[in-house]
């Protein structure tokens, strides 16, 4: 019987191994494709974006962890479709060579940010948002737009990287799979704080991502309402462990909550062109 099985709130090292076991592979769940090289998962996203994960490397050393990365970024420039190609690595990995070879292949590194998990009750309990501010899930296409908006506005996306993030959100809403629910924070009809909660499917665990506020809004406990009502969602559907990959803003309302930083993530990317 595993400790989630218990009832008990895990150890950080039990944690690690429930993000290992269930939500390196797991993630991939909402890919449009998904192809594996060696111990390597690649997908496809909306034709245009191609994301690499992996529960481990099988032991590779250098030069054959050098021939895969070769091997997976050739298969996705070769694609002319895809724009994008982010390769997702982990801190706690035994992998030689692998910055280099990313780096090699026009992989570069992005800012490493906190993986959390812990457990999604610890997270329900928040004062109320402000007055005049009400916290809901949106379904309908246009309120899905306006939250993935700010989102774009606050993390200063570019453009077309806007675009491409807005027509996959927008389409994984509308598949129905009940892979993303979008949550936003209101103040007289206008979207001040966003965010998603993506359950992974087939387990016990969904991730909070995206969470974004305004700057004239900050400061006020909205995002952490916010927070809170996506934990309550997972709740609800019998998930019971929550986890992030957190900036340096978010990290601390959620480790206050109880959530434990199990390892750090670094995505490594190339953009055509």
């Amino acid at each position: 019987m595993t400790p989630d099985e218990r009832g008990e709130q895990m150890e950080p090292a039990e944690l690690r191994a429930l993000y290992d076991a269930t939500l390196r592979e797991g993630e991939m769940a909402s890919a449009d494709r998904v192809e594996r090289v060696g111990p390597v998962l690649m997908g496809w996203y909306g034709g245009e974006r191609g994301f690499v994960t992996y529960r481990d490397l099988g032991g590779l050393d250098a030069a054959g962890i050098g021939d895969l990365v070769a091997q997976v970024v050739q298969r996705y420039r070769a694609d002319p479709q895809i724009e994008q190609i982010e390769w997702k690595t982990r801190g706690h990995d035994d992998a030689p060579g692998l910055d280099e070879a990313l780096r090699a292949h026009g992989l570069l590194p992005q800012e490493p940010e906190v993986v959390m998990l812990g457990a999604a009750a610890a997270l329900v309990d928040a004062p109320d948002p402000p007055d005049g501010v009400s916290i809901r899930q949106v379904t309908r296409e246009g309120d899905v737009r306006a939250a993935v908006r700010c989102a774009a506005e606050v993390f200063a996306s570019p453009p077309r990287e806007a675009e491409r993030i807005e027509a996959e959100i927008v389409g994984r809403v509308r598949s129905g799979r009940g892979d993303l629910e979008m949550w936003v924070a209101e103040s007289d009809g206008a979207v001040v704080c966003s965010g998603r909660l993506e359950p992974v499917l087939g387990s016990s665990v969904a991730g909070v991502w995206g969470g974004a506020t305004l700057p004239t809004w900050r400061y006020r406990g909205i995002y952490r309402a916010l927070t809170a009502a996506r934990a309550r969602s997972a709740l609800a559907q019998g998930i019971r462990w929550i986890h992030s990959d957190s900036t340096p803003a978010s990290r601390p309302v959620l480790e206050r909550s109880g959530l434990v930083a199990v390892t750090t993530t670094t995505p490594y990317e190339w953009r055509r062109g």
